[in-house]
């Protein structure tokens, strides 16, 4: 017969074994990540043993660090990279494919996906690593998927702009101080002139829209045939005293070397950086485990890590405020579906107006 003592001793026995499921619960519940890969990609991206990225991004900068990483955490995986500006990207991937030998497995770029997607080259693909990201971050068919969040701003160079000079609207740009000492380039993307005058006709509709935009020109813009980084360097120089259509982590890396620039909150544009996948590519699961890794919290901590701006929300730019949320500034999200849209008729003004 069970003595009063012995009962005791099982109702702690069996206290403390409750009390340990609760711990080990909570534990899984801290250490477990907010996506599961499948393992059976794993497995399949190990055979397949590399895949082949066609990228636009800074070597030095995000793709050797982004792929020392993966390689380390899934080794015997190796990523070769392609780099290139996206016009060259998107004309090779397009050429290969024609000739029936795709090469590249994945490309980056939000611009790079128009031609392609138009030759219909880019595969669908949902990563599970992005199911948190907002709606607007992603295709809501597979198309494509941010990476990295770009906000088009002006930038200043701040030994020749006084802080009393500085614009604080669109309607300041007209100002007469700015006649020729104005700077773009002329990349005919969301993040460039033709997403410049899509924002000012949204934000201030057709009519006045148009008519700033005339008067816009007649201030003598110049057209720099070369990426926004290269606009943001003769800004920095001191060539041109105000550019548009740079992006603002360039000007925060700049800045934080010393260099005499600043970036202003000024009807900012917020478009992406994206991932897609080819067609028929010979690595089709690496690829897809490659963009996995890079949109999962560890790979989005990279990119903050080279200041980019990560697209995960949970997952802060190393400068806080470049995030509208956290830099408490709004900004006006162009997808590639709504410039894909309207490109034609930007571009038609763009080129009537400022070439």
């Amino acid at each position: 017969m069970m003595t009063m003592s012995d009962r005791m001793k099982q109702l702690m026995r069996g206290r403390r074994a409750a009390l340990a499921e609760l711990v080990v619960a909570g534990t899984l519940a801290v250490t477990q990540p907010a996506w599961a890969l499948d393992p059976k990609l794993v497995d399949s991206a190990r055979k397949e043993g590399e895949v082949t990225w066609y990228t636009t991004l800074v070597v030095g900068q995000i793709v050797r660090p982004m792929i020392a990483a993966f390689e380390a955490k899934y080794p015997g995986i190796k990523v070769n990279y392609v780099p290139a500006p996206w016009q060259e990207t998107a004309l090779r991937l397009s050429n290969e494919a024609r000739a029936g030998s795709v090469k590249g497995d994945l490309f980056d770029g939000g611009i790079t996906f128009y031609p392609l997607n138009q030759a219909g080259l880019v595969d669908r693909f949902m990563p599970d690593a992005a199911k948190d990201f907002p709606p607007e971050f992603k295709d809501p068919t597979g198309l494509w998927t941010a990476n990295i969040i770009q906000i088009a701003t002006p930038s200043i160079n701040t030994d020749q702009v006084p802080g009393k000079d500085t614009p604080q609207s669109l309607e300041d740009l007209l100002d007469p101080r700015w006649a020729g000492k104005m700077a773009w380039t002329d990349s005919p993307s969301a993040s460039g002139p033709p997403g410049f005058i899509g924002n000012v006709l949204m934000s201030m509709g057709t009519g006045k829209g148009m008519a700033f935009l005339e008067r816009l020109a007649k201030q003598r813009i110049a057209n720099i045939p070369a990426i926004q980084r290269v606009v943001l360097d003769q800004n920095i120089s001191g060539q041109y005293p105000l550019v548009l259509c740079i992006y603002n982590y360039h000007a925060v890396i700049s800045a934080a070397q010393g260099a005499p620039v600043k970036w202003l909150k000024l009807s900012p544009i917020l478009t992406f950086g994206t991932f897609g996948l080819m067609k028929n590519s010979p690595h089709p699961n690496a690829a897809r485990l490659f963009v996995e890794f890079n949109l999962s919290d560890e790979g989005q901590r990279i990119y903050a890590k080279a200041g980019y701006i990560p697209a995960s929300p949970g997952v802060p730019a190393t400068e806080a405020d470049l995030k509208p949320d956290a830099g408490h500034y709004k900004a006006r999200i162009m997808s590639p579906v709504e410039f894909q849209e309207h490109e034609a008729e930007w571009t038609l003004i763009y080129k009537r107006l400022f070439q």
